[in-house]
């Protein structure tokens, strides 16, 4: 017995698997980036005068100064009052549970040691794109002054977004900091397209969901979220005029939800009762679902399209065509569709 489970754990011919890639953290074999020598930065560097100004005019003091070590941008770091400070305007919402179990843990430990990240935005005032529970932690403590790195580059404020992990994202929060981005940059850079901004916005589903998340804070966006990873692309056009086309995807994909939910209340006046029904009728309804990929890594379908027959499909659909057995697979396909 024992060596036929020997002989079924060798299997001559199979090749072990390779382990997943990510779980291997491969060191990079070329070194990057600033040597020691080269970071150490006065605060009285010229390119710093209009910050160190800036912060002793709103009453905070330079602390001092460095190239950050991968590409060599000047940083300053300083003190500021927290008055003097606010988020970017197109943040995700506080959360007032975070920021105040953040204040009980840093009052616990006796220790603020985070700075923000801070930058000039409108009008001159200082941005944390990176910070607000942070920032508002300290507000709670009571706090005078707060340290903070402050870069002289307003840009990096719309490229911070994947950096922010103090509170995790959930795909309500991401969408709604992308659409906010994205709207502020079409104020800013009107002649840019969208994308050009794609490494900021990180990717477009969530500026269509941003939009409808705008309109319905309780839509259901992870059963939609897969259909539309496969069919939404950042547009080639400008910003105002694409956000204006996603606007009309939004409005018809909670037409399509609308749809959705009445098929779930059809199938729970019949008796069904599982917690997956919505990514149930939503798959159903998905009409690029078993679409191959195609090459390049091109949509199978147009965005447009593929919504045009999704309404379809949702307004066919009969609750009555569901049977009992279907329910086994009701979980199943929300997993497979959320991986």
């Amino acid at each position: 017995m024992a060596a036929r489970k020997r002989a079924r754990k060798a299997k001559p011919g199979r090749p072990r698997r390779a382990a997943s890639s990510r779980k291997r953290l491969t060191p990079a074999r070329d070194r990057r980036g600033l040597a020691a020598s080269e970071i150490a930065l006065g605060a009285d560097a010229p390119e710093l005068e209009p910050l160190v100004a800036a912060v002793k005019e709103a009453g905070g003091a330079s602390i001092g100064a460095y190239r950050e070590p991968l590409a060599g941008h000047a940083v300053l770091l300083a003190t500021l009052p927290l008055e003097a400070v606010e988020p970017t305007p197109f943040q995700r919402e506080l959360s007032p549970t975070h920021a105040k179990r953040l204040a009980q843990k840093i009052e616990e430990t006796g220790f603020f040691l985070d700075p923000l990240v801070v930058v000039r935005g409108a009008e001159g005032r200082f941005w944390t794109p990176n910070g607000r529970h942070r920032l508002a932690a300290a507000k709670v403590l009571g706090m005078r002054q707060i340290t903070a790195l402050i870069s002289p580059e307003r840009e990096l404020s719309f490229r911070i977004l994947a950096l922010n992990t103090e509170k995790a994202h959930n795909l309500r929060d991401r969408s709604l900091e992308a659409i906010r981005m994205a709207k502020a940059l079409a104020a800013e850079a009107p002649a840019t397209t969208e994308a050009s901004h794609a490494a900021a916005l990180e990717a477009p589903e969530l500026l269509t969901l941003g939009l409808v998340y705008e309109q319905e804070g309780r839509f259901a966006g992870g059963a939609y979220a897969p259909f539309l990873k496969r069919v939404d692309r950042f547009s080639g056009r400008r910003l105002e005029a694409s956000l204006r086309e996603r606007e009309g995807f939004a409005a018809r994909l909670l037409a399509i939800d609308a749809e959705v939910k009445r098929i779930v209340a059809a199938l729970q006046a019949r008796g069904f009762r599982s917690p997956y029904l919505r990514n149930y009728v939503v798959a159903r309804v998905n009409p690029v679902r078993f679409a191959k990929r195609a090459a390049g890594g091109a949509p199978p379908m147009a965005l447009g399209a593929a919504l045009t027959r999704m309404a379809a499909s949702a307004r066919k659909f009969d609750p009555a065509s569901v049977r009992e057995r279907d329910l086994a697979l009701v979980a199943a396909v929300a997993a497979g569709e959320e991986a």
